[in-house]
C-alpha cells in the first residue's frame, strides 16, 4: 500500500521557528519530525511514500533523498500554488492506483494502521477517517457516526452548543482511488469541507475508525513542547526516540560535560556539545548538536536547536531557541519565549515572558 504525507502547509502557527525550517524538518528530540512519520509507516510495512511539498523543499530532499537510507521509497510532488489537503492528494493521482493512506504531515500518532486498513476493507468503504477523542473539540472537525462506524455528519470547528461528540478528525485517512474523481484538478480543495461532505451527499460509504491512541497536532509552539515532553516520558507507544543511556539522559558523540554540571530530569544532548562548569539542566531539556552552554547557566524545561551559544550565567526557562542563536552572559528568557534562527541577545538582556523574536534579530534590552 502507498501513503501520501501532506507536508505542503506554511506552518504559520509555528513561526518564527518555521521561517527558515519546513515543519517536516523541525527537530523533535533532535530528529526531524518527518523521520518519525516515515519510521511509523515503515513499522507498518508501508514503504512506498509520496510527499507533497510547497516551499523550503531543498532541506527535506537533501536529508531524506530517495528514502532508501530509511528503508522506504520516497517520491516528491511540489505544489506551485496551495492546493489544500484534498487538492494536494489529487495532484499525486498518477501515483495512486489502489487503496492508499493519507496522513497530515503535522500529526504525531501511534494509531494502529493495520487495524484501520482492515476495518476499511471489511466495510467496503470508499473513505475511512481516523478519529480520536479530545478535551476541546471546538478547535477541530467533529465527526458524527452510527453504531457500526458509518459517518452521518461532519461539523468543522463547532461551537460548544453544537458539540455532540468529542471524537475529531485525526488527520489520517484510508481512501479508494475512485474518490479522486470527485476532486477538481489544480484547485484548492479540502477533505474536511469539500470531499468528505460531498461523498456523504452522493451516498458513498464513508466510515470512521475510532482510536484512543496517542495524538498530537504539532501546529503550535505549545503542542511542539508537549510532543517533546511526551516522547521523553514514553507516553507515545511507538517511541523511536527512546533513551539509550541510564538515568533518563541521552548524550551524543564528542560531547563534553563538566563534572560540576548538575543534570536532573530527562535530558537529551546532541553531538559535539560542551556543557560548562556548574551548569544546571533541570526538568525536561533537549539540546541540539554543536551547542555550548557556558559556566553557571541554567536551562529548565526548554528545547534548544543546533549550534546555539548560551553565555555564562544565562537563564533559559520553558522556552524554545532555534538554530545558530547566541545568548550573551546573564541573559534571561522565560515562560514560552521563542527565538527564531540567528537571534543574538546581548549581555544582560531580559525578554518579556512569551516573546517571539524573528530570525536574525539582535536584542539589547
Amino acid at each position: 500500500m502507498k501513503a501520501v504525507i501532506l507536508a505542503g502547509g506554511e506552518a504559520t502557527r509555528l513561526r518564527p521557528l518555521t521561517c527558515n525550517t519546513p515543519k517536516a524538518m523541525v527537530p523533535v528530540l533532535n530528529t526531524p519530525f518527518l523521520e518519525y512519520v516515515i519510521g511509523y509507516l515503515n513499522h507498518y510495512h508501508i514503504k512506498d511514500i509520496v510527499l507533497t511539498q510547497r516551499g523550503l523543499t531543498q532541506s527535506v530532499e537533501s536529508y531524506f533523498g530517495d528514502g532508501s537510507q530509511f528503508g522506504v521509497k520516497l517520491s516528491y510532488i511540489i505544489e506551485d500554488t496551495p492546493l489544500g489537503t484534498a487538492g494536494a492528494v489529487k495532484n499525486t493521482e498518477k501515483h495512486l492506483d489502489e487503496t492508499f493512506l493519507v496522513l497530515n504531515g503535522d500529526i504525531f500518532t501511534d494509531l494502529d494502521i493495520t487495524a484501520m486498513i482492515n476495518f476499511h476493507l471489511e466495510r467496503k468503504a470508499k473513505a475511512t477517517i481516523a478519529l480520536t477523542p479530545v478535551e476541546d473539540p471546538t478547535r477541530y472537525g467533529v465527526v458524527e457516526m452510527e453504531a457500526q462506524g458509518r459517518v452521518t455528519r461532519f461539523l468543522e470547528k463547532p461551537s460548544w452548543s453544537e458539540v455532540t461528540t468529542r471524537m475529531i478528525n485525526a488527520g489520517t485517512y484510508v481512501l479508494e482511488p475512485e474518490v479522486l474523481a470527485y476532486i477538481p484538478p489544480q484547485t484548492n480543495y479540502s477533505f474536511e469541507r469539500g470531499l468528505f461532505p460531498l461523498l456523504l451527499e452522493r451516498g458513498e460509504p464513508v466510515y470512521a475508525f475510532s482510536s484512543s491512541g496517542y495524538f498530537m497536532d504539532m501546529g503550535t509552539a505549545e503542542s511542539y513542547f508537549q510532543l517533546n515532553w511526551d516522547l521523553l516520558s514514553g507516553k507515545c507507544r511507538l517511541n523511536w526516540g527512546g533513551f539509550t543511556t541510564r538515568e533518563g539522559m541521552r548524550v551524543g558523540k564528542q560531547t563534553i560535560i563538566h563534572p560540576t554540571a548538575q543534570i536532573e530530569g530527562r535530558v537529551v544532548i546532541g553531538d559535539n556539545c560542551t556543557i560548562g562548569r556548574k551548569v544546571k539542566l533541570t526538568g525536561s531539556v533537549v539540546i541540539g548538536s554543536g551547542c555550548t552552554v557556558q559556566s553557571e547557566a541554567v536551562i529548565t524545561g526548554s528545547v534548544i536547536w543546533s549550534n546555539v551559544q548560551i553565555g555564562r550565567g544565562a537563564t533559559v526557562r520553558d522556552s524554545i531557541i532555534a538554530n545558530n542563536c547566541h545568548l550573551h552572559p546573564n541573559c534571561c528568557i522565560t515562560d514560552g519565549s521563542v527565538l527564531g534562527d540567528n537571534v543574538t541577545l546581548l549581555s544582560g538582556c531580559k525578554l518579556d515572558p512569551g516573546s517571539k523574536i524573528e530570525p536574525g534579530t539582535t536584542v539589547d534590552t
